[in-house]
């Protein structure tokens, strides 16, 4: 069943979290859309194989639910490469700008992160006046020297605090109180019973962070069970966000684990030729 116009479908998730006034956010599951096969039904991805009306169709679906909540405002979509690259966006940006995380402190533009088991990361300043969303895959997660996706969006926080642009309510943050400024949002992804991967992944985190090494659990022959939510809230905490929301490790969030309510890739890839990806959106009135 397709959404009506402007209306949330009842299984997409509304973060739980005391959001600033003013500051809207949403996840997608895969209901609620027109595509069909292994892309039922709110498949959101352009670039995975889907009819092409069919995911426009699902797009206007979900801008249709943006502006119901706020008049103007509009999802813009990255072009996502497990990187992170962090686009400052505002209601004009094109979709397709390449990066995998946005900010914005411009009202109406909606940070929008597409997933399929990758980890959605929403974040908002307490004063309302900047959000935005990363999308924090393994690789995008533990970045280069230890510098990933999340410090990549904090970096880009506080140059926004420092620019004479900047809203009021952030101009005077300090570097090292941003963190316990801002709370966060974390949407489903792989589950840490169904994430499997190798020694260069646990290396690629523990060898910079090594209170890491606890979201990894040994399997033999060189392989771990990882906790992609973990890490993250690991990474979040050490930026000295306390206020982190959603996602807790548990199997309802897991998106390889309930095949109907979330898109999977690596259970679906091989199992049905494709998978859809679902979307975290984060915007400010």
């Amino acid at each position: 069943m397709s959404l009506a116009p402007g209306i949330p479908h009842a299984d997409w998730l509304r973060p739980q979290w005391p959001a600033p006034a003013g500051v809207h956010a949403l996840c997608t599951t895969r209901a609620g859309g027109v595509s069909t096969g292994p892309y039922a039904s709110l498949n959101l991805g352009s670039h995975v194989g889907d009819a092409p009306a069919a995911v426009q169709a699902n797009r206007q679906l979900l801008q249709a639910v943006v502006q119901g909540a706020t008049p103007g405002a509009r999802a813009v979509f990255l072009n996502q490469v497990h990187g992170t690259v962090v686009a400052d966006i505002d209601p004009a940006t094109p979709d397709g700008t390449e990066a995998d995380a946005c900010v914005a402190t411009q009202p109406d533009a909606v940070c929008t992160i597409m997933v399929a088991d990758c980890l959605p990361v929403l974040l908002a300043h307490g004063s309302g006046a900047m959000v935005g969303a990363a999308h924090a895959g393994w690789r995008g997660l533990a970045g280069t020297d230890g510098i990933g996706v999340l410090e990549a969006v904090f970096e880009q926080f506080k140059a926004l605090a420092l620019v004479d642009k900047a809203p009021v309510a952030i101009k005077n943050e300090v570097s090292d109180t941003l963190g316990g400024s801002t709370m966060a949002w974390l949407g489903p992804c792989i589950g840490p019973t169904a994430f499997e991967v190798g020694p260069e992944v646990r290396e690629a985190f523990c060898l910079h962070h090594p209170a890491a090494q606890a979201c990894f659990v040994p399997q033999g022959h060189g392989r771990f069970l990882a906790d992609l939510a973990g890490l993250a809230r690991l990474r979040l905490r050490a930026l000295g966000v306390m206020r982190i929301y959603g996602n807790d490790s548990s199997a309802a969030w897991c998106t390889v684990g309930n095949a109907s309510r979330f898109f999977s890739y690596r259970r679906d890839q091989r199992a049905l030729g494709g998978s859809g990806r679902m979307a975290a959106c984060i915007w400010r009135d």
